[in-house]
């Protein structure tokens, strides 16, 4: 057994509670479905964040330039950052997939104010400490924030790579477009760009993205035992806090 494949077995029973989570059909009304999406708009912001550390450790950001020391880790990034950053919306125009996110939120009526208020105070002061502790923001969404945001103060490549590869988007299961696109048969309600944006991100991260993050974290743990196994804890973290967010979203919405 490859150390990926003993990494991906250590995760599968959680990874499976995460994706069987009984949230899903608990969307079932445009008020569950806005509210879900004003909480989860949250963890599509820190993703973009873990992805831009990556590509700040492993490429050369700097000017004056010099030649990157992790080539094959540096050209995956790259290719993803491409993609998250300066994907395409519905009518071929460039928009980060956070911005895709957004404008789906606008179309279905859910509320921005807090994401919006969020994102003009860290543009201004550029610390997310600030910002976390100057917003009134529930604390399940800070302790989800606050653990990706310790991943990346680590400074540790294979663990900034493992909690991107195993925390990541395409975690939202096919049944959950389902669900969004009975929604919108039932409800008349504006679903195109949500739907967009769920099979345009799972689409991407599945058959793209995804083998290139294991093939990341290949090289970032090489054959370190304990990188191994560091990034086996940290990865099983990072699941945990995603499922203790849908617990969070869960109560809220029932």
């Amino acid at each position: 057994m490859t150390n990926i494949q003993r990494l991906e077995k250590s995760l599968s029973k959680t990874r499976s509670r995460l994706i069987s989570h009984p949230l899903y059909n608990q969307l079932d009304t445009k008020k569950k479905l806005t509210s879900f999406m004003e909480i989860h708009v949250f963890a599509v912001w820190d993703f973009m964040s873990l992805i831009k550390a990556l590509q700040r450790n492993l490429t050369c950001i700097d000017v004056p330039w010099v030649p990157n020391l992790n080539n094959f880790s540096g050209r995956l990034v790259n290719e993803i950052v491409l993609a998250e950053e300066s994907d395409v919306d519905l009518n071929n125009n460039p928009k980060s997939h956070f911005e895709l996110y957004l404008e789906s939120m606008k179309d279905i009526g859910a509320d921005l104010s807090l994401i919006n208020k969020f994102i003009k105070k860290i543009s201004l002061n550029k610390s997310y400490e600030k910002t976390i502790n100057d917003i009134e923001i529930p604390k399940e969404i800070k302790e989800f924030m606050d653990f990706t945001f310790k991943i990346i103060r680590s400074n540790k490549n294979h663990l900034i790579a493992s909690v991107f590869t195993f925390g990541r988007e395409d975690l939202i299961p096919d049944m959950f477009i389902e669900i969004v696109k009975k929604l919108s048969q039932e409800n008349s309600i504006k679903t195109e760009s949500l739907i967009y944006y769920l099979e345009r991100h799972i689409e991407i991260d599945s058959d793209e993205h995804g083998p290139m993050a294991l093939k990341m974290i290949q090289e970032l743990c090489g054959g370190d035992e304990n990188k191994w196994n560091e990034a086996i804890i940290v990865s099983e973290k990072a699941l945990k806090m995603r499922i203790k967010l849908w617990d969070h979203i869960s109560q809220k919405i029932n």
